[in-house]
């Protein structure tokens, strides 16, 4: 029997308890396949760690995951800690040197889940978004000078090579290809950003020619957001900058319905490091302990991990369990306008991996 071994880090707030709830369902769901077994181990890091050991990981922390299959991952982000000590000192402290350099972020509007947007079902709004995950706005350059005086002042430097734009453009272009509609829409901010964003232009045509059978086209991000609400159906796979991303994702995941159902993949496409999969709600201390949290986004994200794997069957086996389970307002947690609690949705999902025919 096949063991995957992973690594979970639950990390801060709702993490460590849709985490509990991901190995819980991922267990299930091993247990109804046959052929395959999960070997977690369990890292401790994040705010509380730093709050005892001044880091957010340990010095040697990437070597203590560096072999694992996959990374389950909760979220990142303390009250007690600036966001940026959180982010650098644990998530892009992972992805970065792990060169998780395509974010791929699927949104589909799930059964029983209404869009806020009018009459728009999932044949209307059914994306993937593919954020370029390791320059741009993220890159860490830059820095700060004469604090704290009247002539103070900060950079950050926006880096871009055409080594990181021309492997997540063929990854991005791939990725559409294999899907149905064979769309592809590239992101950029080109009239503004006359550098970078035009380098960005140039690479999209040239990488287009090697995929003649993806059709494309481009926009920039400020039309891309009116584009993504009054017309939804015309898009189907995206990319986009770092930061661009970033925000047009955590937008396309209201349109779709909440933030808790959303998931993503940090994925190394070149298996040369593991890749991370995680929710992208965030760590939501305001209801942090009450139960509520919703699961369905580090589900979604646990079906995107055994793609990853290539277990095949069993990731559809658990996304058809997830859309049955959404399919019943029983089990809406309150982001959803329901009432059910995390361990109701978690309960309901392992019956409906048992309950499956497949």
């Amino acid at each position: 029997m096949k063991i995957y071994k992973i690594a979970a880090i639950p990390g801060d707030g709702i993490g460590p308890e849709v985490v509990a709830a991901g190995v819980e369902v991922m267990h299930a769901l091993a247990t109804r396949n046959g052929s395959f077994t999960f070997a977690f181990d369990h890292f401790d890091w994040g705010g509380e760690y730093y709050k005892k050991h001044g880091r957010m990981m340990p010095v040697n922390g990437r070597d203590l995951i560096r072999n694992h299959d996959a990374i389950l991952f909760g979220s990142a982000g303390h009250p007690e800690i600036p966001d940026h000590i959180t982010l650098w000192g644990l998530r892009l402290n992972i992805c970065q040197p792990f060169d998780q350099y395509a974010n791929v972020r699927p949104t589909r509007i799930l059964p029983g889940i209404t869009s806020p947007l009018r009459n728009v079902t999932d044949r209307e709004l059914d994306w993937v978004i593919v954020r370029e995950n390791s320059e741009g706005e993220y890159a860490g350059v830059g820095g700060r000078v004469h604090q704290g005086s009247p002539l103070e002042a900060a950079t950050d430097v926006a880096v871009f090579t055409r080594a990181g734009v021309e492997r997540v453009m063929r990854f991005a272009f791939r990725l559409a290809g294999s899907r149905p509609r064979k769309l592809l829409t590239v992101v950029t901010k080109s009239n503004a950003q006359r550098h970078a964003m035009v380098m960005w232009d140039e690479i999209a045509a040239e990488v287009a020619s090697e995929f003649p059978a993806v059709a494309w086209d481009k926009m920039l991000v400020d039309a891309m957001t009116m584009r993504m609400v009054i017309r939804p159906q015309t898009l189907d796979t995206i990319v986009a900058t770092n930061l661009h991303a970033d925000i047009l994702s955590d937008l396309a995941a209201a349109l779709a319905g909440s933030l808790g159902i959303a998931p993503t993949g940090n994925i190394n496409p070149e298996r040369t490091f593991p890749s991370m999969f995680e929710p992208i709600h965030g760590s939501a201390f305001d209801i942090m302990g009450k139960g509520i949290a919703n699961p369905i986004g580090t589900f979604w994200s646990a079906v995107m991990l055994l793609e990853h794997l290539g277990e095949k069957l069993a990731a559809d086996r658990l996304m058809d369990a997830i859309k049955r389970v959404t399919a019943d307002p029983r089990f809406h947690t309150p982001d959803l306008g329901g009432k059910a609690r995390t361990v109701d949705v978690t309960s309901a999902v392992i019956d409906a991996i048992h309950g499956a025919n497949r």
